[in-house]
């Protein structure tokens, strides 16, 4: 009689058992063969824990259970990144406090994560907005801050109305807020920056060491955006005076009929003739209110207006007209360019619309010096219209122009980076406080290491006005200087959540340590970390960050190596009926609702089973069902087969030959399919790991149709007990369960339980061979595997479909490939 598998007392049971007994404690300090999984951590919002979290936590647990599995120590551990603007929002809203509803969603979150059944060890949970982490914080801050690496500085910032802050670069997608979709506008503000552009060069180099997705490499390649030129120095005809523009082809000087500087730049008031200063003013207000997304944008219509000045050429000493352009950005390059509009698409579509002349300098191969440009030449060519370099390649002349330039003394190499500091001052309460104090008689203070933390208030009001809450606190912003004791001021602005997970990896290994940020020992044992799971969206903010933040520790003598995360895989997404899921859709899949009715590891194998996870899936109600229906078919059957299981003990290899053919096929596939599962699952190819133990077990259930003795009952039990092992990675509680019916004492998960395939039982007996006559294939023949060439010949011009094709005929010639292929090649007589 069949049973409905009971899922709630089965996983209830399991997950007290594990935690009972401890199962998944590991010795930090004496591993043998350790291994550091790590997912990144969630927002603990409101939304509770939905079904991108669960895609993130349940397949990677999967994996991790394999490796511990197989003997590896395995530490996973889980947290909360619980600072940011959502819970600020939320308690405007609200008036609920940040702190209190942050710390609701954590006890809910916590609940719904034990459900998953992950090998997480509560005791080193972490909580970013606990003054125990956060104090570490305000640590590595005042450590970039004695490297010269954090800074204050005044400058053009990102500004989200909605949010009332600013953004870093990265923050800003498509002109919007990445957190609420508003668009950004630019404004004038003295913020907090980490110069992480001083590594730019070593976070290039680094990506080849990892073990990272291919695009996510080239994404942050493309973000630093490494430019190898050449910077030279022009001069303002009237005055003398110098500015610089930096070119990545200084080959193509020669075609420069222009010049723009950034709106921004220090020499446009200087040079704006009297009679152009009305236009000029006007254009500079309109550049004001652009995002720098829209200034550079390829599609943008191009505008710009004439300073009526001139600068010399210093190639060719010709006048060139100085313009103004909102497409050149003052902290990109110098803030100037050289227009060479017949070698540049963007200067070529600049000069059509000014009217601007177009000097052809660099010959593209099959065209001659008259032809008329259609467009800008951007690739090398012959060097022409460029004085003694003519006839040169452009390559060689790239450097040529350059050495006599720089004898001049007006050029010298360079490289620039797209990569800029990232910003960190948010002007809002819910983060890490800055630990500076400003004091008339001292200046800029740091707060003393000994004095952190700098502890958030907890009466605060949170309406944004523009300036962050904290600096409308009487208790929090007087205080007093930490070197003269005078009345002083705190910095009011909070960090960038951002750096709060910059560095998370080092604290989970020592969470409750009041002495220092992280155990050095534990450190250097555990890290870097060696397989980190998330999503891609972070490729240029978080991914970057860490890396860039451990490089500035490691500079600092707190760390011994160079990157967070050696290995990295990212999960896809989920849809529901092909489309992202929202609120306002209405297709948002609730994984409660589902764990409730089907159980955590139903949920879990059906995740994993709708596709490649690297891509996602779509949900199906249908599929679930399907999976559920598979679920029960595996219970019952070890139900029903429970006697067979506890009565025999099998060995660890049979010897194939003396089996038979039942007791053969169900062992040569359960070994097939123990070499498979394990790949998969080591790839996180989840999907087809559970395709193939469905098709073993299919085998396996044809147990009760077929005689059998009882060497045939040994290995059915065999397979069986690895049909379990394999399952247990992928459901945990169910395996358990299962070993357990099974007649095993010892948990699935203590010891190293999996199991390596017996190599001569993936050796086929049979394969398919290839018959050809006179190069189209004719038959596909089954034969015993390694027959010799006289034998597989014999057989294959014995087969009725080949017969056809050669009867009556001469044959000239017969190729055989070993196991593979038998060519006939015949003509008529």
């Amino acid at each position: 009689m069949q049973v409905r598998y009971p899922f709630k007392e089965i996983e209830e049971k399991w997950r007290n058992y594990w935690e009972e007994k401890k199962i998944y404690k590991v010795d930090l300090h004496n591993p043998k063969r350790k291994l550091y999984c790590l997912v990144m951590f969630l927002y603990p919002s409101a939304d509770k824990l939905h079904i991108g979290h669960w895609y993130n936590y349940g397949p990677t647990d999967t994996w991790a259970r394999l490796k511990r599995m197989q003997g590896w120590d395995v530490f996973e551990p889980i947290g909360y990144d619980a600072f940011g603007l959502p819970a600020e929002n939320y308690a405007i809203k609200t008036g609920i406090h940040p702190q209190d509803s942050t710390q609701q969603n954590i006890n809910v979150i916590r609940q719904q994560l034990k459900q998953i059944g992950a090998m997480y060890d509560w005791d080193y949970e972490i909580d970013t907005s606990k003054p125990e982490y956060y104090k570490w914080t305000q640590w590595v801050f005042l450590q970039l801050y004695k490297m010269g690496l954090a800074y204050k500085a005044p400058g053009p910032v990102n500004w989200c109305p909605s949010c009332n802050t600013v953004l870093a670069n990265e923050q800003v997608i498509d002109g919007a807020c990445e957190r609420c979709g508003t668009p950004v506008v630019r404004r004038f503000l003295t913020q907090w920056f980490f110069r992480i552009t001083k590594y730019a060069e070593e976070l290039l180099n680094d990506l080849d060491k990892l073990d990272w997705p291919e695009k996510t490499k080239t994404m942050q390649r493309n973000w630093i955006g490494k430019s190898v030129g050449a910077e030279i120095d022009f001069e303002v005809a009237d005055t003398g005076d110098k500015f610089t523009v930096f070119t990545t082809r200084p080959d193509t000087i020669y075609g420069a009929t222009y010049v723009v500087l950034a709106p921004e730049h220090p020499l446009v008031e200087k040079v704006t003739k009297p009679e152009y200063r009305e236009q000029v003013q006007a254009y500079l207000d309109f550049v004001a209110h652009e995002t720098e997304i829209e200034r550079t944008s390829t599609e943008k219509e191009k505008t710009g207006v004439f300073t009526g000045s001139y600068a010399i050429n210093p190639a060719t000493k010709e006048k060139v007209p100085i313009w103004i352009a909102d497409y050149v950005l003052i902290h990109y390059g110098t803030g100037a360019v050289m227009g060479v509009p017949a070698h540049d698409e963007r200067d070529f579509e600049f000069a059509k619309k000014f009217g601007l002349p177009i000097r052809k300098v660099i010959l593209q191969p099959g065209t001659r010096p008259e032809d008329e440009l259609e467009s800008a030449y951007v690739e090398p060519g012959i060097m022409i219209n460029s004085g003694k370099y003519n006839g040169m390649s452009s390559e060689e002349a790239w450097d040529k122009i350059v050495d006599d330039l720089a004898s001049e003394g007006v050029a010298r190499r360079s490289v620039k980076y797209r990569l800029r500091d990232w910003l960190i001052s948010r002007q809002r309460y819910w983060g890490a406080p800055i630990p500076i104090v400003y004091c008339e008689k001292c200046g800029e203070v740091p707060v003393p290491e000994e004095q952190l933390p700098v502890l958030l208030p907890y009466n605060v009001d949170f309406k944004p006005t523009g300036e962050s809450p904290l600096a409308r606190c009487e208790e929090f912003i007087n205080t007093t200087c930490p070197k003269c004791g005078a009345p002083a001021k705190r910095d009011p602005d909070t960090m960038d959540t951002f750096v709060d997970s910059s560095w998370y990896y080092l604290r989970y290994l020592s969470p409750h340590l009041d002495t220092a940020p992280f155990d050095k020992e534990l450190v250097k044992i555990w890290c870097p970390v060696d397989k980190y799971v998330g999503g891609a969206e972070h490729a240029t903010m978080h991914l970057l960050y860490a890396r860039f933040i451990t490089k500035a520790l490691r500079d600092a003598g707190h760390l011994e190596f160079d990157e967070p995360f050696i290995s990295l895989y990212h999960q896809g997404t989920i849809t529901n009926k092909g489309a992202k899921m929202s609120k306002s859709k209405g297709n948002v899949v609730n994984p409660d609702d589902f764990v409730g009715r089907y159980g955590s590891d139903v949920f879990r194998l059906y995740l994993m089973f709708m596709g490649r996870y690297d891509e996602g899936g779509d949900w199906s109600d249908e599929g679930i069902n399907g999976m559920w229906r598979f679920v029960n078919r595996v219970y019952n059957f070890i139900l029903e087969n429970k006697e067979v299981l506890r009565s025999f003990k099998p060995k660890d290899r049979y010897a194939i030959d003396g089996l038979g053919d039942y007791a053969k096929a169900i062992y040569r596939k359960t070994h097939k399919t123990i070499r498979k599962v394990t790949t998969d699952i080591d790839t996180f190819n989840f999907n087809t790991a559970i395709a193939s133990l469905m098709e073993l077990f299919n085998l396996l259930s044809e147990f009760n149709e077929n005689l059998y003795d009882d060497l045939t009952k040994e290995v059915f039990v065999h397979c069986v007990k690895r049909f379990i092992i394999m399952l247990g990675p992928l459901a945990p509680h169910l395996a358990e369960e299962l070993w357990e019916i099974s007649g095993e004492g010892e948990s699935l998960f203590v010891g190293s339980k999996w199991v390596e395939p017996d190599e001569k039982a993936l050796v086929d007996e049979e394969v398919t061979i290839v018959a050809q006559v006179n190069g189209k294939v004719r038959a596909r023949i089954k034969v015993p595997i390694d027959l010799d060439d006289e034998t597989l010949k014999n057989i294959v011009l014995s087969d009725a479909s080949v017969q056809k094709y050669v009867s009556g005929k001469k044959i000239s010639k017969i190729v055989v490939v070993k196991n593979k292929l038998v060519s006939i090649a015949c003509e008529d007589n």
